[in-house]
Formats: structure tokens, sequence, C-alpha cells
């Protein structure tokens, strides 16, 4: 990754990057880059680290608002022999405080405002070593300090020592550090992708957008596997408010199109617009968090071509992509008849392997029967920084414990009804999440909390944080018994950098505790 640019300049790779606004980065006032010139911004970034302190072996701890630079410094500190560790800013003040401590990094960087920010919620005497990517402050290198200084020869390492540490997206606290080798993520993940599949595979006519949390490993493997299959443009979205992506959107319609499912959400009033940006894709591509089908109906639908796909992906940082399921017009149009019954897919052929379990004897179910799900997977990441007893505790030999309850089919295909540790007595959340969505047309999001001694708590985001108390009524008729909803505004949910409810501290915020049904025993 630390030559990455590089290779594909001398390759000749013709991909044009344009970007929503500019880097985080004082230097850079440019909104569009061919990949040479992203190649000399690697080289220039892997410099300056070199020039702060940052060798081989060393962490290097990646702190900003998001943007894809993150993974533009990821590779200048993999140049220089680092491990990049991207920690998104939008982690609680006391979580990014734990994860410094157990990184214990030999360079932190990060801008102006995050610092300010982390100095006073740690004290001065908590940070280590800075390098601000703009401005100045006491006590921290500036680039005017680092500029000029040469780029080191590319540092190699082996393909089984660290490359890259990432976290996980902390829905139910601080979140796990986890490290990928060149191996894992690079050579079983990103590769995989590379392959220019039948319908799938990304063209060099195709426009890629990209609207995600770009601190997080999928990211991270997908700025490899793009750029090696060169495309004619991609472009970067870091905003998720509509109106703000609609512009670049419709200077670089999308052929195909990824994106959180947070953003999918807000996005989607782009979809009801006589002229929507929607109309050239192809294939719409979906990570990190459950989709559901009145969005995806939305999307498929605003697409002017005769049969878009959507390709919805389940996998975990530690893990990479488990399976995939692909979502046509017709697809959902069933999913509309039958809410609440959706699978994810089935495991990527010759690449993972998923069995149910019963979660207190770790004894095998058989198709149909709920229960833990465990995951077989050569691309697993190597541990948790800081946590070693955690990740020993998530393995059960050549297997992997996901924390997820589910189901396996009789087609092999997997259904997903909760986390663990947001389980509930009668009813999968997920599944009921997703007929609350078909039955409220007016809702954006449906989430149902799992308070322990009490009964489900269901939370309906609106535009305005109103809810029809009769249309409720009706939508929750057949239904197990459920608590009163709460109808808030997406900005009144707590939520991680990829747009997921932080449903912990929902939970703590509506009762003033944050006890599940869940033991929470694999989180």
């Amino acid at each position: 990754m630390g030559v990455l640019f590089d290779e594909c300049a001398e390759r000749g790779v013709h991909t044009r990057v344009f970007l929503d606004r500019p880097f985080d980065i004082g230097t850079e006032e440019a909104t569009s880059y061919s990949v040479p010139q992203l190649a000399a911004l690697v080289r220039r970034a892997a410099g300056w680290f070199a020039a702060a302190g940052a060798g081989p072996g060393d962490r290097v701890a990646l702190v900003k608002p998001n943007h894809w630079d993150y993974d533009v410094l990821a590779c200048a500190a993999v140049r220089t022999g680092a491990v990049p560790a991207q920690l998104s800013d939008q982690l609680p003040a006391e979580s990014l405080g734990v994860l410094l401590r157990r990184l214990e990094p030999a360079l932190l960087v990060t801008t102006a405002a995050v610092w300010e920010g982390l100095r006073a919620s740690l004290g001065p005497e908590g940070l280590p070593r800075t390098l601000l990517l703009d401005g100045s402050g006491p006590g921290a290198l500036s680039l005017a300090d680092v500029e000029g200084a040469q780029a080191p020869a590319p540092c190699r390492r082996h393909d089984d020592e660290p490359l890259v540490v990432n976290h996980t997206s902390g829905t139910t606290g601080v979140p796990k550090l986890v490290t990928h080798s060149t191996r894992t993520i690079i050579g079983k993940l990103a590769r995989f992708e590379t392959v220019r599949y039948p319908r799938i595979g990304v063209r060099r006519d195709d426009t890629l957008v990209n609207a995600n949390s770009f601190a997080h490993g999928r990211t991270f493997c997908w700025t490899a596997s793009a750029l090696c299959l060169g495309p004619a443009e991609i472009a970067i979205l870091t905003t998720r408010d509509a109106d703000a992506a609609d512009p670049v959107l419709r200077a670089h319609p999308p052929t195909v199109m990824e994106a959180l499912p947070a953003s999918y959400v807000r996005f989607r009033p782009l979809t009801e617009r006589l002229d929507n940006p929607f109309r050239r894709v192809r294939l719409f591509i979906s990570t990190y968090d459950a989709i559901h089908p009145p969005v995806v109906r939305s999307y498929l639908a605003a697409s002017g071509l005769r049969s878009p796909l959507w390709m919805q992906g389940w996998g975990q940082t530690e893990t990479g992509p488990l399976t995939f399921r692909f979502h046509t017009r017709s697809s959902v149009a069933a999913d509309r008849r039958a809410p609440g019954s959706r699978g994810v897919g089935w495991p990527v052929p010759g690449k993972t392997r998923l069995r149910v379990v019963d979660p207190d004897t770790f004894r095998p179910l058989g198709r149909g029967r709920p229960g833990l799900v465990l995951a077989r997977t050569a691309a697993c990441a190597a541990g948790y920084v800081g946590e070693d007893e955690r990740w020993a505790a998530k393995r059960h030999g050549a297997w992997w414990n996901t924390g997820d309850l589910g189901v396996l089919r009789r087609d092999g295909s997997v259904e997903l009804l909760d986390r663990e540790v947001d389980r509930t007595a009668r009813l999968s959340c997920l599944r009921t999440e997703d007929l609350l969505e078909e039955r409220l047309p007016q809702a954006t999001e449906c989430v149902l909390l799992s308070p322990s001694g009490r009964l489900p708590l269901p939370v309906v985001v609106t535009a305005d944080g109103a809810l029809d108390r009769a249309e409720w009524e009706r939508a929750v008729a057949d239904l197990p018994p459920l608590a009163d909803p709460v109808a808030l505004t997406w900005e009144e949910v707590p939520r991680t950098g990829t747009g997921k409810v932080r449903r912990t501290a929902l939970l703590r915020q509506l009762t003033g505790s944050a006890r599940t049904v869940g033991t929470g025993r694999w989180t």
C-alpha cells in the first residue's frame, strides 16, 4: 500500500478523482487529482511522517474529519514502515482517549480543531507527539516544520506483519482496535475485488461514487481494489446532506455507487426528483449495517437501466465480507409482500464458511434453528490491540464468533436476527425494524431497543420528530407487546462515524440505563 499510487501511475491508470471538498491538509486546496498527483502527495506525506519521527514498526494514529485522505495518509505511513491506525473524530472523547492509550502511537496526525478538542478532554500530558495537518499549536509540529523532507524509500514488511489498524463501529461502547496484515486485508480481501466479474466488476468507463466513513477498513480495502481496476472517474462524498451531495452526483453521475446505509437513507429524497442523479447506476453497494427494503426499492426504481443490481454485504471489521446478497426490483417487490423475512445472503464461495451454534454449549444447530453465528475465513484479522483476552474469547479454534444471532436456511443462506447484546425475548429486532419501515412511510428509520426487564422500546426517526399515533397503532396491531414509541429526529439519535445508531447510548439516553436483555459477552 505504500507504493500503491506510484505503481498505478507507472501503469498509466487514467482515473481522475473528484472530491466534494478539499482534503483536510492545509497545503491542499484542489478538488480534483490525477493518480500521479496523488502518488506525489503520498510521497510528500511520507517525508513529513519520517521527519516527525515515525519509522518502521511505529504506530501512527490518524484522527481527523471524515475524508478519503485518511487512506492517502495511511499509505504514506505504510511507506515509512509504520502502522497507521485510523480513528474517527466522531468517536466520543472518552473512547478516543481509551484507544490512544491502547495504541501508544509514536505520532498523532490530526487537524487543529480535533487537536484542541483532544487537549481539552485528555489534557496536554495525555497526547503523544503530534503533527498538525493545518495550522499550529503549542507543543505540536506543523506542516511548516516538516515540509520538504525527503520521502524515505519504501519499507517492505512481511505479509503477516501488521499493516493497518482500524476500529469497529462502537455501537455498544468503546470500539475494538483491529489489526490487519497485508495477507488478510490486501491478499484475501482487496485482491478478491480486483476481478472484473460479469455485471458487478468495475469497468474502465465506470464512474465510482463512494460516500463512506473513510476511517474504516472497508475503504482502505476499497482504495486498493478501485485504483487497480482503473475506472474513468472516482467521486468522493464526505457529506450525508442530500442537498450538498446533489451537485457532485450530477457533475459525476455514478454508474457504481457505494455508500453507508445511513448515507443512502439521507440521500433518498434525491431519488424522487424528476432528474435524479442515479439514472446511470447499474450497481449499488452497501455494507456496515442493515439496509431496509424501502430504501433499496427507491434507488433501484431511480435507475434508468433495465436491470440494476443492489449488492448487500454483511461482515465485520475483523473478517471482511462474510456473505453477499443481490437485490433486484422483483426481489424487493417480494420483500414488500413478506416484510421482515429477508436474509443477508450466502457465504462468499470458496472464501467463507458459516455455522450456527447453541450460545450456551456451542454445539452446532440444524438448519432453520436460531443460534449464535460463527464464521471461518482466511481473511480474519490478527487480533485486538491491547485486548488479547477479548480476542481469544471470540476465537473457537478456526472459527470466529460474530456475536450475531441468526438462522441458516435450508438453501444455505443466512438470516440475521439480532446482535446477541441487542436481542429481545419474543421477536427479532431486525425483522421488526424491517416491518415497521414498510408500514410507516413517514419513518426515516426505525430502531428497536431491548431494555432489561422491560418491553422492547421502539424508536421512530422522522423528519420532524413527530409520529401519528393512529398510524402507529395500525402498524403494530399484530405484533407482540411493545413499549410506547419514542419519536426523534435524525440529529437527536447518537450515531457512530458510519451512521449506525449507538444503541447503548440511545438506550441510556431514553431510559437512564444501558442494561439490555442480551449478555453482551461477545461484543
